[in-house]
């Protein structure tokens, strides 16, 4: 990365009031250099673009171009193989990080290029990824209406809580919590889900729950149905919910243990053009102070090392990698969704029907 590109993101993190207008329009020179990023959805998309995009074209003259795209290894697969796909930077899940490596999508990453592989948490590095945010599904909750900390067995609890309850219409996730809130460890969720016995369980469980739950889909509907009053308690992303209390002066409260979460990566495209502007932004994107831009727009945290430093108390709270929120979380196991998902998405699918 040049000493100037350094320098200057230095100069814009000190004087954030100072940089603004020059973050409002992008450089003369933004021609010169470009670079496609796509990210999961619109609400990251924005956050990363008030975040790492403006202060990164500030400091590099590079001209990003933000996308979104739905997700899908086949999908990815198609237009990474399409001539000229135009993708540069992606941010994937993990299942679609390792296939896509595996079938040569993406290029293998120069980490000496990126800041060094000791510079994140060792969950962030592998050949192709760079985590770029831990998402987190946590319980979520009216403070005002619920003046506990609830956990997942208070969750199903609806004689001593009444209320309904939001939760994804999705068998991944939703069996976990069923499992957790049955008194199962969380470390113990996936050893009991791997049986017959554990799968019937966790169906057994949300049985229990049915005629309560309000389902939601997108990650925004989680928080506009417990902003709305619908429900009194929900699943939620934390970023999601860290915001729209925020935003809209709302007391919600996040009960971080027994929240599941897992990591989206970066990767660079096999054979983009831009590839060192790619690791130019990754280089930029990966230092603590700018990865902390990030939990303030959004919530969701990135896996720098540092970036829980001197944080203030009430950022420190809502980070989804603060070493206090993951004692006791559970992280998803992609390995076992991979093999196991569509026969429990079926068997799901059947089980709302009837």
């Amino acid at each position: 990365m040049p000493a100037r590109t350094l320098l200057a993101a230095m100069v814009l993190l000190a004087a954030p009031s100072a940089a603004t207008p020059l973050l409002a329009s992008p450089p003369s020179q933004a021609g010169t250099d470009h670079l496609t990023i796509v990210t999961r959805d619109d609400s990251l998309q924005r956050s990363i673009q008030a975040a790492y995009v403006q202060p990164f074209t500030a400091a590099t003259q590079v001209h990003v171009v933000q996308q979104v795209w739905e997700g899908g290894l086949d999908a990815l697969r198609t237009r990474l193989k399409a001539p000229g796909n135009g993708w540069d930077l992606i941010m994937v899940d993990p299942d679609e990080l390792a296939a896509g490596c595996d079938g040569g999508l993406f290029e293998k990453l120069d980490w000496s290029a990126i800041g060094g592989k000791e510079h994140y948490a060792p969950q962030a590095v592998s050949d192709c990824g760079l985590g770029a945010v831990v998402i987190d599904t946590a319980l979520a909750w009216d403070k005002d209406k619920l003046p506990i900390t609830p956990s997942w067995t208070d969750f199903w609890d609806v004689a001593k809580y009444p209320g309904k309850r939001g939760l994804r219409k999705s068998v991944r996730g939703n069996l976990e919590i069923a499992l957790m809130a049955d008194g199962v460890a969380a470390g113990d969720v996936y050893r009991t889900l791997a049986s017959a016995d554990g799968q019937d369980r966790a169906f057994r469980k949300l049985d229990q729950l049915k005629p309560y739950i309000v389902w939601w889909s997108s990650e925004p509907d989680a928080a506009k149905i417990l902003a709305s009053g619908d429900v009194l308690m929900t699943s939620a992303p934390s970023g999601q919910i860290a915001t729209a209390g925020e935003t809209g002066h709302r007391s919600f409260g996040l009960q971080f243990a027994g929240s599941l979460y897992e990591m989206d990566s970066w990767v660079i495209a096999k054979g983009s053009a831009a590839l060192r502007q790619a690791e130019e932004f990754l280089y930029f994107t990966g230092m603590p102070a700018i990865e902390a831009r990030l939990l303030r727009q959004s919530g969701d945290s990135g896996l720098v090392k540092g970036l829980n430093d001197g944080l203030p108390p009430d950022l420190l709270a809502i980070s989804p990698a603060n070493p206090a929120n993951q004692n006791g979380a559970l992280r998803i196991d992609s390995g076992f969704w991979h093999d196991n998902h569509p026969k429990l998405r079926q068997r799901f699918d059947t089980w709302l029907d009837h």
